[in-house]
């Protein structure tokens, strides 16, 4: 596949995803740059292969690239250094309230449960990024983890129960406000 055909069909099967596709690489290399550079690179790969893209779901496959992208740089090890710091203020949506003590409240449970996101190994935590903060169907999960449905559901049980245990164990070390 050349020319206009080729960035065409990428454009209407990629460029749509592209927010998930920072989302996931986010939460995997811990890191908002390097997200940035490895789905620069997962998109350059995707347009390379556009071709062997048998049409379905594009951010199945574009999120498959995405991953196994972020892998490949995490075993390279040519990760910087954590420069900017996720801030789930910036990154979720805004709910407006007046109330100092309610914004003081949030944005502790906001930082607790980051805390305890980046805490989980990566093959809970890409389960848990992809359904929770995704909303994708345990059947898309399992195509881009190259994993079986109930490897993902399994996952997905053992990472909230993880995630319970450490945020209620956070919630008791906190002081009260």
């Amino acid at each position: 596949m050349r020319g206009p055909d080729k960035f065409s069909r990428f454009e209407q099967a990629i460029l749509p995803h592209l927010d998930a596709a920072y989302n996931l690489a986010r939460w995997l290399m811990r890191n908002e740059d390097e997200a940035a550079d490895a789905v620069q690179e997962a998109c350059l790969r995707a347009l390379r292969f556009i071709g062997g893209f048998r049409g379905g779901d594009g951010r199945v496959w574009l999120l498959a690239i995405v991953r196994n992208t972020c892998y490949s740089r995490l075993k390279r090890g040519t990760i910087r250094e954590n420069e900017t710091e996720f801030d789930d203020e910036i990154h979720s949506l805004e709910i407006e309230t007046t109330n100092p003590e309610t914004l003081l409240e949030r944005s502790r449970d906001n930082e607790a449960v980051r805390r305890a996101l980046e805490e989980l190994p990566e093959e809970l935590r890409e389960i848990v990024v992809m359904r929770e903060l995704d909303g994708m169907a345990y059947k898309e999960i399992a195509e881009i983890a190259g994993v079986p449905i109930g490897t993902v559901m399994s996952r997905l049980a053992r990472a909230r129960k993880r995630l319970q245990r450490m945020l209620t164990s956070a919630s008791r070390k906190e002081p009260p406000t």
